[in-house]
């Protein structure tokens, strides 16, 4: 399955569809409009450079418009449904912005011409970028239905319940990659060829087997029994399915979407498609912004550091980020060189390896301002969980597997932990603070991230750091 192809197939079908609106919308323009300011004839009129430049920039306006709408993030299993609200919402935004900043430029000869040209727009856009939408949306869910583009699951479980789902799944275009028992010892109610191993085979299974998709797929409704083995499939980084009356056991995330099969994904979150987009963007922007805005700042941090401990001025440390992907993330360095040499340690008050100008950096956050660089780069973002070093993750992730959970956004320069907790000083504090980072990842949006940035500035000015 190709995402990406499949997404071109839409960019390339809006771009037509608002090439084609604006070109109507153009000659009703000037049956309305036109005929009154000059021009002698239609090809007179549509040769014009206003024209010209108004019939090349707005289908490149709807693309960015649909691209900040979320709609080609997730080119596979649309709903048709969800598709025309989405569509009829874009849309009518997008002709409100181009009636008020183009067409109201216009001179009817009465003032009922701007209805008509409005509703005129609204219609031709929505007609013309549903319909073929509509059309490739169809034959994508008729491919995925006889598994043309098809996910390979792995169920979790190999009893009825398993079974049921199993068969299920397949009638909706998934690939069943095979079962494998919760537990040793456990009725078997599927084919025998197609149990894969034990549960202390998954890891391998995982590395091996081309899997798209987890399902907890047991038998047992008890909670204290499903947990356990739910959160060590955090760590696979996959999508995970429950079903959706068994999904209230769950303390550590919120359910987003449910299926044509009662199914939830638990490892998605509440951000919208556009908010991820928007966040993307602002990100990009005030990255180029902070860094252009700060650079005499930088200079001045830099001198500063030379002249209070010899050793470099940046400071590099591997760090976990998206996906689990490793990342070098940079900081003014305030701490003697050779701090660790005794291997990984975590600052605490009053720290001796902390240099002087170095602990007034952690007071004001300054030793994070090179980070820009790394959300420019696209290994974090301005707000999300902070990334942490493998040998702590570890350490963590045996006393709460939910933490992988944070894998799945990107990390961030500042959080709501840091916000509200601050650093910490051992393993048993990360742990303290990973429930505000759980919080933020269950409840991510572009107003909580406003709110954590308006915070992180307020530690900024106050120097309510370490």
């Amino acid at each position: 399955m190709n995402i990406k192809v499949q997404a071109k197939k839409y960019i390339v079908s809006d771009f037509i569809a608002a090439a084609i609106t604006w070109l109507l919308f153009n000659i009703l323009r000037y049956i309305e409009i036109a005929t009154y300011g000059g021009f002698s004839s239609l090809k007179s009129y549509l040769s014009s450079f206003q024209v010209w430049e108004g019939q090349i920039l707005i289908p490149f306006f709807w693309l960015i418009l649909f691209y900040f709408s979320g709609y080609y993030n997730k080119p596979i299993g649309k709903s048709r449904l969800a598709e025309f609200f989405s569509t009829w919402i874009t849309v009518t935004i997008g002709v409100v912005l181009i009636f008020f900043i183009i067409v109201l430029n216009d001179l009817p000869r009465s003032f009922e011409i701007y209805y008509e040209l409005f509703f005129s727009l609204l219609s031709l856009q929505f007609v013309l970028t549903y319909i073929p939408r509509l059309y490739i949306t169809q034959q994508t869910n008729r491919k995925v239905k006889c598994r043309a583009y098809s996910m390979r699951v792995l169920l979790i479980g190999a009893g009825e319940n398993a079974k049921r789902i199993a068969e299920d799944l397949y009638k909706w275009g998934y690939t069943i990659a095979g079962f494998v028992p919760e537990k040793d010892n456990v009725p078997i109610q599927v084919d025998a060829d197609q149990v894969l191993g034990s549960i202390h085979d998954l890891p391998q299974l995982m590395k091996e087997g081309n899997i798209d998709e987890l399902v907890l797929a047991m038998e047992a409704t008890d909670s204290e029994r499903q947990l356990p083995i739910l959160y060590s499939l955090y760590q696979y980084k996959r999508p995970i399915k429950v079903l959706a009356d068994n999904s209230n056991m769950l303390a550590k995330v919120k359910i987003k979407t449910i299926y044509g099969i009662p199914l939830v994904d638990i490892t998605d979150n509440n951000f919208s498609e556009a908010g991820k987009n928007i966040k993307l963007f602002m990100d990009k922007i005030v990255s180029v912004i902070a860094l252009l805005l700060l650079s005499p700042l930088f200079i001045y941090i830099a001198w500063r550091v030379k002249k209070d401990s010899s050793g470099p001025v940046l400071f590099k440390q591997e760090r976990i980020g998206y996906m689990g992907t490793p990342f070098w993330i940079y900081k003014f360095r305030t701490m003697y060189v050779d701090a660790e040499k005794k291997g990984p340690l975590l600052s605490v008050e009053d720290d001796p390896r902390i240099t002087p100008f170095g602990r007034i950096m952690r007071k004001y956050r300054l030793d994070e301002l090179p980070q820009f660089w790394n959300v420019l780069k696209g290994d974090m973002s301005l707000v999300g969980p902070r990334p942490e070093r493998r040998y702590f993750i570890d350490q963590i992730v045996q006393r709460a597997p939910y933490y992988s959970l944070l894998h799945n956004v990107k990390p961030g320069i500042t959080s709501l932990g840091m916000v509200k907790y601050g650093y910490a000083a051992d393993v048993d504090q990360m742990i303290e603070r990973l429930k505000y980072d759980i919080l933020y990842y269950e409840n991510m949006s572009l107003g909580l991230d406003i709110t954590i940035l308006i915070y992180t500035i307020k530690t900024v000015v106050t120097g309510k750091g370490i």
